[in-house]
């Protein structure tokens, strides 16, 4: 891949295949706001779920590429976008890592323990609350039912693929002294890990030395 190949998919997807050693990993990041359903204004930063999902594909069946590296810096966003992306991660075959850098807030947490090893950067944070929506929301038991349903999906998946008990997650969710206008808790690194959501405290050199090391017991 030439240098105007890659600025165009840096551009385009936020991705990047790179090659040491003779291994190509696949760089994909989830930056901003993760856009679902709906178009987000054209001046916030966002990620588009229908960008990435060929992308997953893609690395998981392009023989050249051997293990993929997540890093996100994100606000969180459409909860069913989001959370179809992390089963996609989580389904992949081939060595996984993640790296929370700046925050891997609300949706982005399931997005961080979805794949096979975690890292976080001392200095991000990680904010999670319970499933909440903006604009007309109907005051009816069938909207509480969705809520407590979309929720249980969330924490299910984000129990089952990081060591934090459902407890311990549950716990947070409901926590109402640490933000000023929600439930819920922001964590930084050492807090993350602490709880058993993300792996380990380390930076882009652990998180691409721990994917080689993968890679190779993996082929």
């Amino acid at each position: 891949m030439n240098n105007s190949q890659k600025n165009e998919n840096i551009e385009d997807t936020g991705s990047i295949t790179t090659k040491k050693d003779g291994i190509s990993i696949e760089t994909i990041t989830v930056i901003g706001q993760v856009e679902g359903h709906y178009l987000l204004p054209e001046n916030q930063k966002s990620t588009k779920y229908e960008h990435l999902i060929p992308l997953i594909v893609d690395a998981e069946q392009n023989e050249d590429i051997k293990g993929v590296l997540i890093i996100l810096n994100t606000v969180g966003g459409d909860v069913e976008a989001g959370l179809a992306l992390a089963e996609m991660i989580a389904g992949m075959g081939k060595p996984t890592v993640s790296l929370v850098v700046g925050g891997g807030h609300s949706i982005g947490v399931p997005l961080a323990v979805s794949a096979d090893r975690s890292f976080i950067v001392p200095s991000a944070t990680m904010t999670v609350h319970p499933v909440r929506i903006t604009g007309l929301v109907v005051g009816a038991p069938q909207t509480y039912t969705y809520f407590k349903k979309m929720q249980e999906r969330i924490t299910d998946f984000i129990v089952s693929h990081s060591s934090c008990t459902k407890d311990k997650f549950e716990a947070l969710l409901a926590q109402n002294n640490d933000m000023a206008t929600d439930q819920g808790t922001i964590l930084d690194g050492k807090d993350a890990v602490d709880i058993g959501l993300i792996d380990e405290v380390g930076n882009l050199k652990d998180a691409l030395k721990c994917l080689n090391e993968m890679i190779k017991s993996h082929t």
